[in-house]
């Protein structure tokens, strides 16, 4: 092994609804899956490097899961996907000039079926504090710590 580097990041998800979850990811990640079992799809992404799969097992789905994200090289490209998420209708909600996990960002987020929630971000600055909203146990993104006391940066 030349370096520490890992090649690929690999993700596996349990999902309640196979068929919903491949049509969303679909639009999400605009392209089809690489392989269909039944009860079972995996999508290869080349950019960024993932493989990501879903596992139908309704009984495995966990609430609270957290979020999974890409970080966009541009604000350019960060607008570009913004524009065709609104298009496809993908949209839960949207925030620019955030500070949000000790970062000033752009980003929008998107909920699969099963409420896994994607944050799409535009990385501008290191900050000093995070909004005091997502420090709320009614928040719905990014860092929501279990205790209001806890002041500790997620992402």
């Amino acid at each position: 092994m030349k370096n520490n580097q890992f090649p690929r990041m690999h993700v596996s998800l349990y999902v309640s609804n196979l068929a919903a979850t491949v049509n969303f990811y679909n639009s999400f990640f605009g392209q089809q899956p690489n392989k269909i079992k039944p009860g079972y799809t995996k999508y290869i992404l080349e950019k960024p490097s993932l493989i990501i799969s879903f596992v139908e097992n309704q009984e495995r789905v966990k609430a609270n899961f957290g979020h999974l994200g890409f970080q966009i090289d541009t604000l350019k490209e960060l607008n570009e996907r913004l524009a065709v998420a609104k298009q496809k209708q993908l949209i839960s909600k949207e925030e620019m000039g955030t500070n949000c996990c000790y970062a000033v960002q752009d980003k929008f987020w998107v909920s699969d079926p099963d409420g896994v929630q994607w944050e799409v971000y535009y990385f501008h600055a290191d900050a000093e504090f995070n909004d005091p909203h997502y420090e709320t146990q009614s928040a719905i993104a990014c860092c929501t710590p279990k205790q209001e006391t806890q002041k500790t940066g997620c992402c």
